[in-house]
């Protein structure tokens, strides 16, 4: 992967999907390494931060740092250390949104609905491509 993939957080490593370096002081900084180039600056920011105030607000424990290279581990150990990754198709991150109740409520009932209805319109555009790959490995195949 050529971004961070999963849920966890390190001081060190940059595998995970949030690093803290571990330089505090006035340069204290947390780096958000997930957001696709392509998303809305201003719902993708609203979203972190009611996140974060959410994190905050109910005292959730964002578990111990991961200060090793995620990428080398198995699935075994990521399992075992609870590291769970994000969704890895645009499906899986509509069904994880629906069941958000903190992004309905960041998002309001309207916006969450139509922008859920946008994204499950776009899926299935892209499900009802045929791709160069297929052509090539099915049709000469069937």
């Amino acid at each position: 992967y050529e971004a961070p993939v999963y849920i966890t957080w390190s001081a060190g490593n940059r595998s995970p999907l949030i690093r803290i370096p571990v330089v505090r002081g006035a340069n204290t900084r947390v780096e958000l390494r997930c957001p696709d180039p392509s998303c809305n600056p201003y719902l993708a920011l609203a979203g972190i931060l009611a996140a974060g105030l959410d994190g905050v607000e109910n005292n959730i424990n964002p578990s111990t740092p991961k200060n090793v290279n995620i990428f080398s581990m198995t699935n075994e150990q990521m399992q075992k250390e609870g590291i769970m990754t994000l969704p890895q198709s645009l499906k899986e991150a509509i069904d994880e949104m629906k069941n958000s109740s903190l992004v309905r409520k960041v998002l309001g009932n309207h916006i969450f609905e139509k922008y859920i209805e946008a994204k499950e319109e776009e899926w299935n555009d892209y499900c009802r491509q045929i791709t160069p790959w297929e052509l090539k490995h099915y049709l000469t195949k069937y």
